[in-house]
């Protein structure tokens, strides 16, 4: 395996604020943006040659990641004109593949967070023959998700929707965003027009008789379009519960960037991230949460499961918990954000006005 193509042209809508000036890959994750720790993946599993196919916030990317010598690969990036759905990205970009029609691609979501064993899928996809084989991990409640049920070899035979009854839950096996192409499958995809793989090209391949390869690969899977899952997959690598080479430093209950200020005093848990520049004030509290460089928390505040935006700061004495704070927002003193509140980047709010719960 040589070659991949990387999915992240998405707008991050359910992510926002913190996607409204950064794209969803490039949110940090750890202290690095989390598309560095799915690049350091693919390159330990072999992979030297990544096609980004971007769309949203487009020219974020290559400025920072460059051709990628550093990272030990060769980057090249191809942006969408038009939003083309997941099957059409990965069609747009297959100019710049240098694989033989026989060849495996790997191909991957952006917003994935998973220990998937990337050798033996693209393994299990050579050793079966397959035309394209998918990465599936099982749920305990599959029903947000669609399904895939495979027979006693591990092929798929079918593609089923969200299940809306008991009785349509026929398997707790769902598609969890990784793929291992043909390039010859990848030509046969449409051009110039929107497609979804998961709708439109799998469940075309399956009925025409192609062999689509399932490969169960239950380790630590997350799916982060939330604030929620983001800021827990964040803290679940810095805690070393989901594995990546990319982590600037040992895994524990705390990572705190060069140039970051924490007082003496104040405590740090549950894989905590302290970003570059950032500030934590005397006595604070900070639990399972993202600080994002340059953010203050001044002290006294406790903050939980978190996500405090870029520049951002939280006022002496205030509580949050499950927040999500945009880049450059104030939250002034004595302040109480619970259950989901969102703040947009650049708001506002002043001291004492807020003390209830989004969820009351």
């Amino acid at each position: 395996m040589t070659e991949a193509i990387l999915l992240v042209g998405g707008k991050g809508t359910r992510l926002r604020p913190l996607t409204v000036h950064t794209p969803k890959p490039m949110v940090p994750a750890a202290g690095v943006p989390f598309l560095a720790h799915q690049l350091a993946r693919a390159r330990a599993a072999g992979v030297d040659h990544v096609v980004m196919a971007t769309s949203y916030l487009a020219e974020v990317f290559e400025p920072y990641f460059g051709d990628g010598s550093e990272l030990g690969l060769h980057l090249e990036y191809v942006t969408e004109k038009e939003p083309l759905g997941t099957g059409g990205a990965i069609r747009n970009v297959a100019s710049r593949l240098h694989s033989g029609p026989a060849d495996p691609v790997l191909i991957f979501n952006g917003d994935i967070l998973t220990g998937l064993d990337i050798a033996a899928l693209v393994d299990t996809h050579t050793r079966t023959g397959a035309d394209v084989s998918l990465h599936l991990t099982r749920v305990s409640d599959p029903r947000a998700y669609g399904l895939v049920p495979t027979d006693g070899s591990g092929r798929v035979t079918a593609f089923l929707e969200k299940p809306q009854t008991p009785e349509e839950i026929v398997t707790d096996q769902i598609n969890a965003g990784a793929y291992v192409f043909n390039r010859s499958v990848i030509d046969t995809i449409p051009t110039g027009r929107p497609v979804s793989v998961e709708r439109e090209t799998f469940p075309g391949l399956l009925s025409d008789g192609a062999h689509l390869q399932g490969m169960v690969d239950s380790t630590y899977w997350l799916d982060l379009g939330t604030p929620e899952a983001f800021v827990r997959g964040s803290a679940d690598l810095v805690l070393g519960r989901a594995p990546s080479p990319a982590v600037p430093g040992r895994c524990g209950d705390q990572l705190v960037m060069a140039t970051a200020q924490v007082a003496p005093d104040a405590k740090l848990t549950g894989g905590t991230v302290v970003g570059a520049g950032a500030t934590v004030g005397a006595g604070a509290r900070v639990d399972g949460s993202t600080v994002l460089d340059d953010a203050v928390i001044a002290p006294g505040a406790e903050v939980r499961d978190s996500l405090i935006g870029a520049g951002a700061r939280i006022g002496e004495g205030s509580l949050l918990d499950g927040a999500v704070v945009g880049d450059g927002a104030v939250v002034g003193e004595h302040n109480e954000l619970r259950g989901g509140i969102r703040v947009w980047c650049d708001a506002r709010i002043p001291a004492g006005a807020v003390r209830f719960s989004s969820d009351q």
